[in-house]
């Protein structure tokens, strides 16, 4: 038996027959680092699920500064959800930061056997209360913790994550500059 239905069957309850439906929407990949699987402007139709990497979601200003929204790490979903679901050009760019190996899915596909299949709706359901937990966990974060804290949690979940990502990449993502973020460094 294929160790992803056994994975899928274990925790979310799937049917081979959807299992096999999955499959036929999905592929897994090897992404390069710095590319882009999602860009503002575009209709996006693909999510992905992050194996091994890191990927960031950002945006650029009129000035030309790029912000990250966020920062996904194994086991994460990736993927402008809002502009998919609402059939609308993305407002975000997702972009790898590191070589990630990645299922990509046809999301709009996906969509599709959510309405017919339950228990790829109940999968969907668990999805979207992951990507949510990890949306609240990341707002929460940025209105009560200083960036030393913020710092901090990022080092207690990724705790090499200085060697693997440029240091303006963590610290757009803590919503700081380089400059604190070398501060803070040296205050550790």
């Amino acid at each position: 038996m294929h160790p992803n239905f056994e994975y899928l069957k274990s925790y979310f309850n799937i049917s081979e027959e959807s299992f096999y439906l999955l499959q036929q929407i999905s592929s897994k990949k090897i992404l390069k680092a710095n590319t882009k699987i999602a860009e503002v402007g575009k209709k996006p139709n693909k999510i992905y699920q992050l194996n091994s990497g890191i990927a960031r979601s950002f945006i650029v200003t009129e000035s030309g500064k790029e912000w990250n929204k966020n920062l996904y790490f194994p086991t994460d979903f990736i993927g402008p959800l809002t502009a998919i679901t609402s059939n609308k050009p993305s407002l975000l760019t997702y972009e790898t930061l590191t070589k990630c190996e990645v299922y990509e899915v046809d999301f709009v596909k996906f969509l599709e056997y959510t309405r017919k299949h339950i228990d790829i709706s109940n999968l969907y359901n668990k999805i979207l209360e992951k990507v949510y937990i990890n949306y609240e966990k990341r707002q929460l974060e940025l209105i009560t913790l200083n960036a030393t804290e913020r710092y901090r949690n990022l080092q207690k979940n990724i705790p090499n994550i200085d060697s693997i990502i440029p240091q303006f990449q963590i610290a757009s993502y803590l919503n700081i500059t380089p400059v604190q973020l070398s501060r803070i460094k040296k205050q550790i």
